[in-house]
């Protein structure tokens, strides 16, 4: 039996007796016990391929470290009895694009769903997280988010041919609502402000999340466990191998995003608009930023007057680490200042613009990769290939944010932007195997944590390729659940007829 927590769950004992589960941690094997295969990375530390548990798996990289002087923290033995206050059929930790798609594509096939979420509402980095813009949803020819991904679209009153090679602006609050209709129309149970905290797993197999919110500790059991949290928090936990960053531990740069006002849209498209980073060279040498950053997304408009920024980046930052967090979420604040006075200064339209909000999720792009049965690498899009056991096909180019300043940073990034992308039309399969976690029998994987290296995780972790992963986990897990098997042991050829009766775009499968 392993149950994994980071930096203060470590161990667990199950007891007998209906409706309550044991719930115990502290002392051996936790994360700060000095022993290895923990998942403990802080920023900017040595990669690793990690599973939860004792030992670390086989890696391609170099072994993840336990952090300096992690060995002399203390420890608690901390033993509770919780109330099982959900028995399911699905289980899916976060509520993100991905957690969407995943529990209303499994409701809708008949099973009980249970969805956690750590924000007061659900979308992830499209709500909470302020990103002003979802990138394309196909390429040019096809819509490939097709499926949940188009109930999406047809909420928002955007045309496919719209979404298929171009960006669509966000508008958070009805991007909220429509999540909120989906959820509800498809008789998903869910709760807001639930955090998922601990796993109850033994022989590959998990039996009981343990979800912390206002009323306290309590858990969950399932048959079926659907990791949307974007981190691979429920995989990790459970004892599945990961890898992090690049080789030597370093992941893409974050951003917090943010919400402006008092913009002249008019002006700024007056003869045409230059693209916002256009002028940072000129404010860089004028010594006006902190920081050497020659990326910058931009600022989309949302509004006659409003805009939404995707701007700045924290550097060395780790998503797994609330420590790293803290502290990028500090210096972001912080730094916005001075992309305001770029704005002001060196771009027009913007000079009486004005800082209305800040995220209250900061935007993570990198963090765990779980290892799957396949691993989805830069090769395969190279190869646009196709597989058998196909569940969608996406088109993002490879997208990696430099994890540091400066601008041999920048160059590496926008070399691989620029040459990494396709052709109108043109697209690359994702499999089955990508979701199915090495070493666990009833854990599914959607999202940004998916089984692929560092260049395919840069293309599908964008909000669209989640819809895609999501709404095929959750089909996968409740066909599992009504075969009353497996992860891997589903027919194939009806998951694939399942996701095309929801709308998915599957061209290469017969029927």
């Amino acid at each position: 039996m392993s149950l994994t927590r980071r930096d203060f769950l470590a161990a667990s004992a199950m007891a007998a007796g209906g409706g309550m589960v044991r719930f115990g941690l502290g002392g051996e094997g936790g994360v700060g016990s000095g022993k290895p295969g923990q998942d403990a990375l802080p920023a900017g530390s040595a990669s690793g391929v990690c599973a939860g548990g004792e030992s670390a798996a086989p890696s391609r990289q170099p072994a993840a470290q336990t952090p300096q002087g992690a060995s002399m923290e203390k420890t608690l033995l901390f033993q509770r009895q919780l109330p099982i206050r959900y028995t399911v059929d699905i289980f899916v930790a976060g509520g993100g694009p991905a957690g969407i798609a995943a529990a209303v594509a499994a409701a809708r096939q008949g099973v009980r769903v249970f969805l956690a979420e750590r924000n007061i509402c659900f979308g992830g980095m499209g709500t909470a997280g302020m990103l002003p813009v979802f990138m394309p949803f196909g390429n040019g020819e096809h819509l490939l988010a097709a499926g949940i991904g188009s109930d999406v679209l047809k909420g928002l009153g955007v045309s496919e041919k719209e979404a298929r090679g171009g960006g669509v602006v966000i508008q958070a609050e009805r991007l909220k609502r429509l999540y909120d209709d989906l959820v509800l129309q498809a008789g998903v149970d869910f709760t807001f402000q639930t955090e998922l905290t601990a796993v109850e797993a033994a022989e590959g197999r998990v039996r009981y999340a343990v979800l912390a919110a206002k009323s306290g500790l309590f858990a969950v059991e399932a048959k079926m466990f659907i990791d949307a949290t974007g981190d691979g928090d429920l995989a990790a936990w459970a004892g599945a191998p990961f890898e992090k960053g690049d080789a030597q531990g370093r992941m893409m740069a974050g951003t917090l995003c943010s919400l402006w006002t008092d913009i002249d849209w008019k002006r700024v498209h007056e003869g045409g608009r230059i693209p916002d980073q256009s002028r940072l060279p000129q404010a860089i040498q004028d010594g006006l930023f902190s920081l050497d950053d020659r990326h910058l997304p931009g600022m989309w408009p949302l509004g006659p007057t409003t805009g939404g920024g995707n701007i700045g980046h924290t550097f060395g930052l780790d998503g797994t680490d609330e420590r790293s967090i803290t502290k990028a979420v500090l210096w972001a604040r912080k730094s916005l200042l001075e992309y305001e006075q770029y704005y002001k200064k060196y771009l027009k339209g913007f000079e009486r613009m004005q800082l209305a909000a800040t995220a209250s999720q900061l935007g993570v792009r990198e963090s765990r990769r779980i290892l799957g049965d396949y691993v989805l690498v830069l090769e395969d899009f190279q190869r646009r290939a196709v597989f058998e056991d196909e569940i969608g096909r996406f088109s993002y180019p490879v997208d990696i944010h430099a994890p540091s300043p400066g601008l041999d940073a920048f160059k590496e990034y926008e070399k691989g932007f620029t040459t990494l992308r396709y052709k109108k039309g043109e697209s690359y399969g994702i499999p089955y195997r990508v979701l199915t976690p090495r070493g666990l029998k009833n854990v599914l994987v959607a999202g940004r944590c998916i089984s692929t290296d560092r260049p395919m995780q840069s293309s599908i972790r964008v909000m669209p390729g989640c819809f895609l992963t999501g709404q095929a986990a959750g089909v996968a897990a409740a066909l599992a659940v009504q075969l009353q098997t497996d992860t891997r042991s589903i027919p194939i050829p009806e998951l694939q007829k399942r996701l095309k009766a929801l709308g998915a775009y599957l061209p290469n499968t017969p029927g």
